[in-house]
């Protein structure tokens, strides 16, 4: 098991690692760069497409997995090499391929969408509507959706809703060096460790290639970055993030798996998920577009507080392993601990609220 779990992020992480310093390096002669003015906190131009570089480190490995295990199922030709565990689980991990040729598709749609933007800003509406479309398209003719205890329109809404919102969250994320890729790589570690005890095999190790190519981006996008990610990384991310969400089986009576492990998603993104609603309401207390890009992020108001960027962004990454690691046992307590776990997240989220709106300019 651990050696499955080493391979699946040492792998991608070596990579993404590779792949990130050439990409850097072209994105520079290229002149693919982030220039700084308006709201962009950078001094100098930084390379862009680091999702050129983490995407394939992610996406490849995942496709090729699948299809080495549709091969080995189809042909029979599974031998002792191939550890008991992903043995047992074969026949399902094959069964995966459609699914996961969809995924994929839909990753890179929404990674030229961003590269496009990237390269000449599209404006929010092409980019909504590449949202949208590929969200249907996964929830319809893909087949797969959140909440299948509800009817098939409530279902396929929700998941449609789900979709689009973890993309953006992870996409307004991306505002100081390191913070999406971080946040995302302790999200993806929970969600992996979450489905491993749910008896999950498929799951865990996409999201451990997910943890593994994003660290080898954080290597050169942590502070201080010498690459971004650009929605050409950003958008598919999220995505991403959202159908790692879905596909975890969260609630199974047949595992004492209670129906309370159907909010761990929101437990465990729960940062992302709080910048993006209190940004969206910032700006519209504003006046302003909830779409337009400025530094009322929750990573921007921490530094307003008096934290250095990293500081800022090291803060949001324990507050999101302090919103997420209860949730890894949240679907197999009674529900008395149940309850403390959320009450526990939320008094984690609000703490943040207030301490990052009280005034610090008070006199004696």
């Amino acid at each position: 098991m651990y050696g499955l779990v080493l391979i699946a992020v040492g792998g991608p992480f070596l990579i993404s690692l590779a792949m990130t310093y050439g990409v850097r390096a072209w994105a520079r002669r290229a002149e693919f760069v982030d220039r700084p003015g308006g709201h962009k906190r950078h001094e100098s131009p930084v390379a862009l497409g680091g999702g050129i570089a983490f995407m394939p480190a992610i996406c490849g490995p995942v496709l090729l997995g699948t299809i080495a295990a549709w091969v080995l199922h189809g042909g029979g030709a599974a031998g002792d090499w191939v550890p008991a565990l992903v043995q047992t689980h074969l026949a399902g991990i094959a069964s995966k391929l459609p699914a996961i040729l969809a995924i994929v598709g839909g990753a890179i749609v929404l990674h030229l969408v961003g590269l496009i933007d990237d390269r000449r800003p599209l404006g929010p509406a092409p980019k909504f509507i590449a949202q949208f479309a590929v969200a249907i398209f996964i929830a319809g003719p893909v087949g797969i959706r959140a909440l299948q205890v509800l009817p098939l329109p409530l279902s396929f809404a929700a998941t449609v809703l789900w979709i689009v919102v973890i993309t953006n969250a992870f996409n307004f994320l991306d505002n100081m060096d390191g913070l999406s890729a971080g946040v995302a790589a302790i999200a993806a570690a929970i969600f992996a460790v979450t489905a491993a005890r749910s008896g999950q095999v498929f799951v865990p190790a996409m999201a451990c290639v997910v943890v593994g190519g994003l660290l080898g981006f954080l290597v050169y996008n942590f502070s201080p970055a010498t690459i971004f990610m650009g929605d050409a990384g950003s958008l598919p991310l999220g995505f991403l993030m959202s159908v790692v969400t879905i596909l975890t089986t969260f609630y199974d009576p047949a595992r004492n798996l209670t129906p309370l492990g159907v909010i761990v998603p929101i437990v465990i993104l729960a940062v992302p998920l709080y910048d993006v609603t209190s940004v969206v309401i910032h700006r519209l207390r504003a006046g302003d577009s909830p779409l337009r890009g400025d530094r009322r992020h929750f990573s921007h108001r921490l530094v307003k507080r008096g934290m250095t960027p990293r500081g800022a962004v090291l803060t949001i990454y324990l507050a999101t392993a302090a919103t997420g690691l209860p949730a890894i046992i949240l679907p197999t307590v009674d529900w008395p601990i149940a309850v403390l776990l959320l009450l526990q997240c939320l008094a984690v989220v609000t703490m943040i609220a207030v301490l990052e709106h009280t005034p610090t300019d008070r006199t004696a």
